[in-house]
């Protein structure tokens, strides 16, 4: 049996606040088609209190921005990225271009391609994420993308140190200061003095989440990405203090960042929320992580490690961490997740900011359908065909006419009969 202990916020309530996103973001991007860089302006110096002469910085900028982090502070960068870097490079060598002979002349094949420019979006105007810029820039660099242009909202009133130096260090083209939908029209728009590019990537808040949402078509995206989510997965082997910390660490994102807990252990449920209440009184970051477990968090009790399994499928949670006696049963066994994090030794923000994996994941349910963020994300696989005979043309050709005449399709049929009729042999 599965008994919800604690739950979430009313669906309706998401939904109302979804409305109200939704139509600012379509009038920011409207005034951004019509009045271009001007809009663009506008909204930084309301939203940001920024309007420098020129938002894209220059080199002289960029370099001032790496000489006022210290050695460690570019180290630990350097470090982070030489992890990310290593793992799309290995992701990239598992896609192989390919061709295959499938009958006698005839040769089908496909190549991947990666996008010709790319604009990633770094959030930076609570907390200045410049993990983001490893995630999206540098895999993008590794994937072969020719122009990949960065842009981050300023952070207490300039461009902020750390992200522009991980922009840089990631190999960005174009570094911009400036945020929110404003950024993503401008990028995807194209204006005076923002090119437009041919797809956008990165997390960021509703708004962003929605002008991404509302521009798809006009340009690529990786995907859409709601609040953060994470979903612990416990047993009794596990320790309700880590638990609690892992719960209240992804719960800081957002005061809507859901925080669910799913167990097997009633003992666990039972003492989870004394726990989390120790542990907000003292966290920092209380104010935010308080209301977010308080009106998104979640305990659900379970019978079974069945159960578990079957639960945390249907909740397709963005982060999924795994802290159970056999934590490979659930690699083997749950196919909805943006990213697994296997056994008490590691956490989700070893996966936000170091080991490796790319912190842009799917939320509100869509990891069953799709991944999160990786090199394959900037490629795009373009199949090819030749044939290489007349026998081989007049072989699919016969089949093609009849199949085209089954669909009324005269013009198609007429592509396939007149290459019968050149290419067919007498007898």
């Amino acid at each position: 049996m599965i008994r919800y202990l604690k739950k979430s916020k009313p669906v309706e309530a998401q939904a109302e606040i979804a409305s109200q996103v939704r139509d600012t973001v379509e009038q920011i991007i409207a005034n951004v088609a019509k009045n271009g860089d001007a809009a663009v302006r506008e909204y930084s110096k309301k939203f940001d209190k920024w309007e420098p002469a020129t938002f894209r910085l220059t080199d002289d900028e960029i370099a001032a921005c790496v000489a006022s982090l210290s050695e460690q502070e570019i180290g630990d960068i350097k470090f982070a990225q030489a992890q990310v870097r290593r793992f799309a490079e290995v992701q990239k060598a598992s896609m192989h271009d390919v061709e295959v002979e499938t009958l006698p002349g005839v040769i089908l094949g496909h190549r991947n391609i990666p996008v010709n420019s790319v604009g990633c979006y770094i959030p930076g105007g609570k907390y200045p994420l410049l993990a983001s810029a490893h995630m999206s820039v540098l895999t993008a660099k590794v994937a072969g993308v020719k122009r990949v242009v960065a842009a981050a909202p300023p952070f207490d009133g300039k461009p902020h140190p750390a992200i522009v130096t991980a922009m840089y260090l990631a190999g960005a083209d174009e570094i911009y200061c400036v945020g929110g939908v404003q950024a993503i029209a401008a990028l995807a728009l194209g204006t005076d003095d923002f090119k437009p590019v041919d797809m956008i990537v990165g997390p960021g808040n509703a708004f962003v989440a929605e002008a991404k949402r509302q521009l798809f078509g006009k340009i690529g995206i990786d995907l859409i990405a709601g609040p953060t989510e994470t979903l612990v997965i416990a047993d009794d082997s596990s320790d309700v203090e880590i638990i609690a910390a892992d719960l209240l660490g992804q719960a800081e994102h957002g005061v809507n960042s859901p925080a669910v807990f799913l167990t097997n252990s009633a003992e666990l449920a039972e003492t989870l929320p004394a726990e989390i209440e120790r542990q907000l009184a003292i966290l920092s970051t209380a104010p935010v992580a308080s209301v977010a477990w308080r009106d998104y968090g979640e305990i659900i009790l379970c019978d079974t490690v069945d159960e578990l399994v079957q639960e945390a499928d249907r909740i397709a949670s963005e982060h999924v961490q795994v802290m159970t006696r056999d934590p490979l049963y659930f690699l083997e066994h749950m196919t909805n997740y943006g990213a697994l994090f296997l056994g008490q030794r590691t956490n989700v923000s070893y996966g936000d900011k170091v080991i490796g994996t790319n912190h842009t994941l799917p939320t509100t349910g869509t990891a069953r359908y799709t991944g999160g963020l990786w090199v394959g994300k900037f490629i795009k696989t373009c199949t090819y065909q030749r044939v290489l005979t007349d026998e081989a043309s007049v072989l699919v050709g016969e089949y093609c006419s009849r199949l085209c005449g089954m669909e009324g399709f005269a013009g198609h049929k007429e592509q396939a009969d007149i290459r019968i009729r050149r290419y067919k042999q007498p007898v």
